[in-house]
């Protein structure tokens, strides 16, 4: 999306910090249960189609990206940097997220003689470099075109297109166009086996989710005061979600196929809350509470790989063999009559505000990572 040196600088959007800072804490939570065998039906991920809470925890991350992606660029033009030094430091971000994925995929895999090329922080940075990409040498219109043919696109190809081995098409699990191309064309191993939901053909759609949150962002260049945007975007999330709930009767709602439907129901569902959150912080300045929160938001990368890192301490067992931090905790709460899905959901809290005790230092230090 161009833009020109006239776009008047806008304040901080606290919304934004708010909303950045509560997912990745979400994110931290729903990846790190108690018990994977006892939680919360709703922070779990919906096993093939569905929805769940958990599943709108990464499409919201790629969403307040593309909404950052804008704001960020558009600085660096109103600065005057020339567009082939930011195109240099958009390539070096992307690759220095990309190999953060890698280390992730490091630390979670260590011991199974396989290595996933796949991964969130991969799909991420893939996300990133097309957007920023687009924002600084498309036009909207471009973009929209682009994003109707991305999801129409991979509407018709997994509908209609027969899937290799067996014939027709289909959307069931592991026979499915986007599955066989990962056990095809992925190197490495899938996450599930079978089957890889950050894989390669699944992240076609993605891109588009990381557009609509660029669309958003552009639009509050343009717009500053928020009670002018939130009237500007409210449309279009409405209609986003509409479409989406439409579309998910003859496409269904499902995060490890990234379907068309699953962006909008999501990027309409990220436009909304960001619009709540706009009216308590930055209308209403409603802050209460709100702190820990923007603070997880200041350090996102940190405090996704620090929730990698330390795994190494709460799963080893330092007590004695088969006693770890997380083995010990939970015996614990079950022993003082917790019901193990409820226990489950405190070890994820304990353990998030575990990863917010070093990000927290961070930000008191001013330490920031900015990759």
């Amino acid at each position: 999306m161009k833009t020109s040196a006239s776009v008047k600088t806008v304040q901080r959007w606290h919304a934004l910090d708010f909303f950045r800072g509560t997912t990745i804490a979400a994110m931290i939570v729903v990846n790190n249960p108690g018990d994977f065998k006892n939680e919360y039906d709703q922070l779990g991920h919906a096993d093939w189609h569905g929805i769940t809470f958990a599943d709108y925890i990464f499409p919201f991350f790629l969403f307040i990206m593309g909404v950052s992606v804008a704001i960020s660029l558009n600085k660096q033009i109103k600065r005057c940097i020339p567009y082939p030094t930011i195109h240099k430091k958009i390539v070096k971000r992307t690759l220095v997220l990309f190999l953060l994925g890698l280390v992730v995929s490091l630390l979670v895999y260590p011991a199974t003689g396989g290595f996933r090329i796949a991964g969130v922080l991969q799909r991420i940075a893939i996300v990133y470099l097309c957007c920023s990409m687009l924002f600084l040498n498309s036009s909207w219109k471009t973009q929209v075109v682009l994003a109707v043919l991305l999801l129409l696109g991979y509407w018709l190809l997994l509908f209609w297109f027969p899937v290799p081995g067996i014939g027709y098409p289909s959307l069931e699990p592991v026979n499915n166009l986007v599955s066989w191309f990962d056990r095809e064309f992925l190197p490495g191993m899938l996450y599930g086996g079978d089957h890889d939901p950050e894989g390669i053909l699944s992240t076609l759609p993605s891109l588009v989710t990381g557009l609509l949150g660029v669309w958003i962002g552009g639009i509050s260049l343009n717009t500053p005061k928020k009670k002018d945007l939130i009237k500007r975007i409210l449309p279009m999330g409405l209609s986003f979600l509409l479409l989406g709930w439409v579309w998910q009767f003859i496409f269904p709602l499902n995060k490890n196929l990234w379907t068309s439907s699953f962006v909008l129901v999501t990027g309409g569902t990220a436009v909304l809350i960001l619009i709540g959150i706009t009216w308590m912080m930055d209308i209403r300045k409603f802050t209460l509470g709100t702190k820990p929160f923007m603070i997880f938001g200041t350090n996102a990368i940190a405090s996704y790989m620090l929730s990698f890192v330390f795994l190494y301490v709460v799963f080893v067992p330092f007590f004695k063999e088969g006693k770890t931090l997380n083995s010990l905790t939970n015996t614990f709460l079950l022993d003082v009559g917790l019901s193990p899905n409820f226990a489950s959901l405190v070890w994820a809290l304990l353990y998030t505000a575990l990863c917010f005790i070093p990000i927290r230092y961070m930000y008191r230090r001013k330490i920031f990572l900015k990759v």
